[in-house]
């Protein structure tokens, strides 16, 4: 049982031998071409920061605010004013 290679049986899977060729290419390029973690994290550290603390401040007022679908602000419920003055 020899299995013999011929340029018909090849050529049945050129199109996988052309994507396993361009993935590997993609991701050498990548290893090599792109910039290290450690360059994007001193990059974006003030976004990654701020974002941080916008997420802890939601959080905060979240729990401190009260969540009574009934209570009143300032005498009218929450959005009446905003309401009435869009609506003319």
């Amino acid at each position: 049982m020899a299995i013999t290679i011929s340029t018909e049986n090849l050529l049945q899977f050129k199109s996988h031998f052309i994507f396993a060729t361009l993935v590997s290419l993609l991701l050498i390029s990548l290893i090599f071409v792109a910039p290290r973690l450690l360059t994007i994290l001193a990059y974006f550290w003030p976004l990654f920061v701020s974002t941080g603390l916008f997420l802890v401040a939601i959080v905060f007022f979240g729990r401190v605010s009260p969540d009574d679908p009934d209570s009143t602000t300032f005498g009218e419920r929450t959005g009446e004013g905003l309401l009435n003055y869009v609506a003319g």
